[in-house]
């Protein structure tokens, strides 16, 4: 088999790093010989990065980068992709949430199959908070009518990937990210495989409800310009509508010499159109946002310790 390097980018995860290296430890051990594990240390607050550096003085195949500060899970993915040697690379989160016994079906599915990368969906959110559940719905239905690019329902950052394939993600080098819209668009021959939702081993979420809604935003705008077309249609719509309700009041005060009443139903409109200028002003803003962050060219991250054996 050929080499394969795991990416697993963690934040304040000292909890969990223990027992996600002695699962993955197990299941390795029957499918990998040469094999690299990469954590990617994101500006964590606790002693993550100190149990990174004690592994990896036990085990030479554990390596690690660690960030200036926290730079974003994004930002982590994109660093330890760079930054690994293997000829598959597999991307996981380190809360066990991404199970590794599925990584046998993976190098089954590239070595003997033919797919170019293997990527994980969860069938179910079993254990979530009900609203968080209906938001998660929401975004991937309406995802999959603005943009062209494959987001399956479930779907993780979990995934195997040819080396190939991992070289054409890095080619995107935009600076905001959003790995699950990019994995689509650079294409190749994908399987999905299905698991049902596990929970955390050990701690909680680093996602509140306001980074998940920041997320999906995120996504939407990166593969999509439907809402700048959605202004537009808002805009041609209530312009068409504003001209026949001139006519009519000139006709009324004209021809019919009715006085121009109605002056609530006035101020109704005229709130519901400033309100929808700013909503959508704001759409635009966000665009022009990106725009503008792309055009400084920022570096994504910077690393401040790492451990990569060549």
């Amino acid at each position: 088999m050929r080499k394969l390097s795991v990416v697993v980018p963690c934040f304040n995860e000292q909890e969990t790093i223990p027992i996600f290296y002695k699962e993955l430890r197990i299941v390795l051990a029957k499918i990998a010989n040469d094999y690299q594990l990469l954590f990617v240390d994101d500006g964590s607050e606790d002693n993550t990065l100190k149990i990174m550096q004690l592994l990896s003085k036990e085990d030479p195949k554990v390596n690690y980068l660690s960030f200036s500060r926290n730079f974003g899970k994004e930002a982590a993915m994109l660093a330890g992709m760079r930054h690994c040697g293997g000829d598959l690379v597999v991307v996981m989160d380190v809360d066990l949430q991404d199970p590794p016994a599925l990584l046998p079906r993976m190098i089954e599915a590239i070595e003997k199959e033919g797919y170019d990368s293997v990527a994980a969906r969860r069938v179910n959110r079993k254990g979530e908070p009900p609203i968080r559940s209906l938001f998660a719905r929401m975004f991937y239905a309406l995802i999959s009518k603005l943009t062209d690019v494959e987001i399956m329902v479930g779907s993780r950052e979990y995934r195997m990937m040819t080396r190939q394939v991992r070289d054409s993600i890095l080619e995107l080098n935009e600076y905001h990210r959003f790995s699950k819209g990019i994995f689509g668009w650079v294409g190749y021959k994908t399987k999905w495989l299905e698991y049902q939702n596990i929970e955390r081993v050990a701690g909680g979420t680093k996602y509140s409800f306001w980074k998940l809604f920041k997320f999906a935003l995120e996504g939407i705008i990166a593969f999509s310009t439907v809402p700048l077309k959605i202004a537009s249609v808002f805009g041609i719509f209530f312009s068409v509508i504003a001209f026949f309700i001139i006519i009519v009041i000139i006709i009324e005060r004209l021809w019919l010499s009715n006085p121009v009443a109605g002056w609530a139903s006035i101020m109704c409109v005229i709130v519901l159109t400033s309100g929808l200028q700013m909503l959508f002003l704001g759409i635009i803003g966000e665009y022009l946002a990106r725009t503008h962050m792309e055009t400084k060219a920022r570096p994504k991250y910077f690393i401040k310790e790492k451990k990569i054996d060549k």
